[in-house]
């Protein structure tokens, strides 16, 4: 898949998981929700626990510029994000606000794209892309490490740069039909886990 191939009307989602599609909690299915090529819109409502540690601090510049995560430590943050789709393309975006309470709202948009299978990239400002592996197993979904990319006019190109920036790894796991726990961690293969944020949604719009 890429974002200009033609429109159908199963979930952007569907053909990642592939027959484990079928297999997923209600909650998971609203949570993915999407279609190509829509207006669909999906929201979820949460708080996370943001932990930053000493090495990811030195990176907040960098991640700032890049409209990444938050690198700053606060608990019980209120997050909304809103999970969109555009009539010109067949991207799952992500539109995440975190509500700190001394600080302004931070925005973290990014948007997702097939690349194979159950491979997907998220692409963020600049082009900085994280890859992915989409799983479902052990009652939650998985989003595996794959490294990191820039893209460039539409190629992906490998960026080694995981021995800086660590890897990215998350999990989501559903609670019932309206709720999942969400647990993202960034570990360092040197210093370990730098950052992490975890907490629980509740999907309050869904289509």
């Amino acid at each position: 898949m890429t974002e200009h191939s033609a429109p159908h009307t199963d979930p952007i989602f569907r053909s990642i998981f592939g027959k484990q599609w079928d297999l997923l909690p209600q909650v998971m299915k609203k949570h993915y929700a999407n279609r190509p090529y829509s207006t669909d819109k999906v929201t979820v409502e949460g708080e996370l626990d943001v932990i930053c540690r000493s090495y990811m601090k030195l990176l907040r510049p960098f991640y700032r510029i890049l409209g990444s995560v938050p690198a700053v430590t606060e608990y019980r943050v209120p997050v909304t994000v809103s999970f969109d789709s555009s009539f010109d393309t067949n991207a799952f975006h992500f539109n995440r606000t975190f509500h700190f309470r001394n600080r302004n709202p931070y925005s973290f948009r990014s948007r997702m794209v097939q690349t194979r299978g159950n491979e997907v990239t998220e692409i963020m400002r600049f082009g900085i892309c994280w890859r992915m592996r989409y799983l479902w197993g052990n009652g939650k979904v998985t989003l595996q490490h794959k490294g990191y990319a820039l893209n460039v006019f539409g190629y992906f190109i490998p960026l080694p740069i995981t021995f800086i920036l660590g890897r990215g790894d998350a999990e989501e796991t559903p609670v019932d039909d309206d709720h999942f726990d969400m647990n993202v961690k960034i570990t360092h293969p040197w210093f370990g886990e730098v950052y992490s944020y975890a907490g629980r949604f509740r999907v309050i719009k869904s289509l």
